[in-house]
């Protein structure tokens, strides 16, 4: 019998595996139900009912969707009856483009919609539109940006009363459509480094515009290759002295520029207009490059909020230095990187929904003679897309958080508020973009050969977004502005100064974070104890301290050697981990006290299963990190795991719910695997079936 049990025969064998398979099917449970089952039975198992959640998904999503939901409906009302409107699978790029134009003009024209004004006088609903209008075609969104963030941002934030009295409503109503001319072939996020100039000439009292090189080019300019009339020129403002120079270097202004005739629409003399061009995404886009061959324009178009030049050529500031010009006119500009990193949330949504909505119909494979099962049932596809979706809940919040603080400091200009806007936004957005931009190969991937089909908007929707991560910032340089300003929040705790509110943390707690582990608590591994906002939010901000302290010892040590730059240079992974470390902690933060303000039971309680899945998840993926400083013991990491994998199960079943909650019409999603009712047989109409 000992002999038997230590060599199996080949029919022991089979036994084995067969009573396995029986075992593992119980944790799987045959659903051969349509999507569009209204009462959502998903037929769990008792022990696996008593676990489900009951969510209200109209109450989650009045709650999510806030005060501009009716805006954003009057939107997809509004593009869902007029077909002629909505960007087909197949399209040229210059159909593209115009489509495109007709989209924008269209909306603005029939619906009264005037985003100009939201975005000086009510940002949060500007943003909103921005959403709206990126979830029909993200070409229409980002065009509209350019139109309204950034053409218009720049003149009614860079400008002065006689500027707004003379564009504002013109630009509003796209009599004015225009650009934004900051990038040039040489230089993107060194704006500093831009080589287009503006000399000031006294005796015409004229700026003459000249591009010096071709590596001064203005380049990837939206608007600006087909339907662009006017532009906001960045260069620097050149003085005429009577020393040796002949002329002093004000530093960067910007100045509006116009481009083409309005009768022939064509480029007005000294102004080279080309294509860029073909793109890998957005190519209802038209972006352009322009050179300017000594190009006048009255001094009056000098938006000079900070910075002007008088009749007889002398120079005025309120700002007494270059620098300190330039930070003002950047931060005024930083609406365009809020608006970026609201929107890519927009397109996570899209994504997951058409994700999950897929998984929950399509059924693969199951227990033997029993129906197949919704491949959402398998772990490895809710290790997918569970904390995928945790995490666009997560990133909603975090960024409505950030829309609400850009908003307070547009009211009141608060210098501390904007300084604190100024790294959030940079973070939020190099963050969020980043994550959204792998998450979409992810949900290509999740949805196999369908996933494929460009009808279902996985290729369209990673190629728009991809540029996320590089426009309005490269996000590797965001990260080192965040990085360069938790290291002068450092130095600020260390010499008694005041701490801007969201680097609050670092003051009250930086001794606790940088003493030794608790043994105790490292080994604590009790699920109530794992789903303790207080444990989760410390894990994060611990993580966060011990970073920021090894870099800045680091730097200190490397400078000796190497100087700034180079010691900068040496620890520049370290630092990119440590910016990415502290808004993985702000992003939690704000999750949790959206958690805590949920006025609904059902709804409080389906966002706190999510926000643990968010904060466990995020812990387990740099377990490493705790486990090297004792932070977290064997046994305590072996718990985080296994309740992770229990609450990516728990939130499975209530998945329907949560992407219902975006409320994101079929119209909108525009995928037929995800369609609500009939996937199949609206995919298979698509093909000619």
């Amino acid at each position: 019998m000992e002999q038997k049990k230590q060599n199996p025969t080949a029919e022991d064998e089979t036994q084995i595996i067969s009573r396995r398979i029986q075992r593992i099917s119980l944790h799987i449970t045959p659903i051969p139900r349509p999507l569009h089952d209204h009462d959502n039975n998903l037929g769990l198992l008792p022990c696996a009912t008593r676990e489900k959640l009951e969510v209200e998904t109209e109450k989650l999503s009045v709650y999510l969707r806030g005060k501009y939901r009716d805006m954003q409906e009057k939107i997809y009302e509004y593009f869902n009856a007029r077909p002629e409107l909505q960007t087909p699978v197949e399209i040229s790029k210059d159909e593209h483009r115009e489509l495109c134009w007709r989209q924008m003009y269209g909306l603005i024209r029939e619906t009264g919609i005037r985003p100009l004004k939201y975005v000086v006088e009510e940002p949060a609903k500007y943003f909103a539109i921005t959403e709206a209008v990126g979830a029909v075609d993200i070409s229409l969104g980002i065009k509209l940006g350019v139109q309204y963030s950034l053409w218009g941002g720049s003149v009614m934030n860079l400008g002065t009363k006689k500027h707004k009295d003379k564009y504002s409503e013109k630009i509003d109503s796209l009599e004015y459509p225009g650009c934004f001319a900051m990038t040039e072939l040489h230089h993107g996020s060194n704006v500093q480094g831009i080589q287009t100039v503006a000399t000031f000439d006294p005796i015409t009292d004229e700026f003459t515009i000249n591009t010096p090189n071709d590596g001064a080019i203005k380049w990837w300019i939206g608007n600006a290759a087909v339907h662009g009339k006017f532009a906001s020129v960045f260069a620097k403002l050149m003085l005429p002295t009577h020393d040796a120079k002949g002329v002093s270097d004000m530093g960067v202004h910007a100045f509006i520029v116009p481009l083409r005739n309005f009768k022939t629409h064509q480029a007005l003399p000294g102004i080279e207009i080309h294509d860029c061009g073909h793109k890998v995404g957005l190519n209802g886009v038209d972006n352009g490059a322009l050179r300017f061959t000594s190009v006048r324009i009255p001094r009056d178009n000098l938006l000079n909020r900070f910075g002007d030049v008088t009749r007889d050529g002398k120079y005025t500031s309120n700002l007494p230095t270059i620098n300190k010009r330039f930070a003002a006119t950047l931060g005024e500009l930083v609406g365009g990187r809020v608006g970026l990193a609201y929107s890519s949330v927009g397109v996570l949504k899209i994504a997951s929904t058409i994700a999950i909505r897929y998984s929950l119909l399509r059924q693969q494979f199951g227990p033997p003679k029993q129906p197949e099962i919704s491949i959402l049932d398998y772990q490895s596809q809710q290790h997918k897309l569970m904390p995928m979706l945790a995490t666009a809940y997560a990133f909603h919040f975090a960024t409505v958080n950030l829309v609400e603080i850009y908003s307070q400091m547009k009211m009141t200009h608060d210098e501390q508020l904007a300084g604190e806007v100024h790294a959030l936004s940079a973070g939020i957005k190099a963050y969020v973009t980043s994550y959204t931009a792998k998450s979409l190969s992810v949900c290509r991937e999740a949805c196999g050969g369908h996933g494929y089909a460009a009808v279902n908007r996985f290729g369209t929707l990673r190629n728009d977004h991809d540029i996320f991560q590089t426009f309005e910032g490269d996000n590797t340089v965001l990260l080192q502005q965040v990085a360069a300003d938790l290291l002068k929040q450092y130095k600020e705790k260390f010499q008694g100064g005041t701490l801007s509110v969201t680097w609050n943390y670092l003051r009250e707690s930086m001794n606790t974070y940088l003493s030794q582990p608790n043994p105790v608590t490292s080994r604590w591994e009790g699920v109530e104890h794992l789903r303790d906002p207080k444990f989760q939010l410390d894990a994060f901000r611990y993580r966060t301290s011990r970073l920021l302290q090894s870099a800045a010892v680091r730097l200190r040590k490397h400078s000796k050697t190497l100087g700034g730059f180079g010691a900068w240079n040496r620890c520049l992974n370290h630092l990119l981990t440590l910016a990415e470390s502290h808004i993985e902690s702000v992003i939690l933060e704000k999750f949790i006290e959206a958690v805590e303000k949920c006025p609904d039971a059902s709804s409080r309680a389906a966002l706190k299963l999510v926000c643990d899945l968010y904060a466990l998840h995020r812990i387990w993926n740099d377990i490493g990190t705790y486990r090297n400083v004792d932070y977290v013991a064997p046994n305590k990491a072996k718990a985080i795991h296994k309740l992770t994998d229990h609450l990516s199960f728990q939130v499975r079943n209530i998945a329907k719910e949560l992407v219902d909650a975006f409320d994101l019409p079929d119209h909108i999603t525009r995928a037929p695997i995800a369609m609500q009712s009939e996937a199949y047989a609206q995919y298979t109409q698509q093909v000619g079936f």
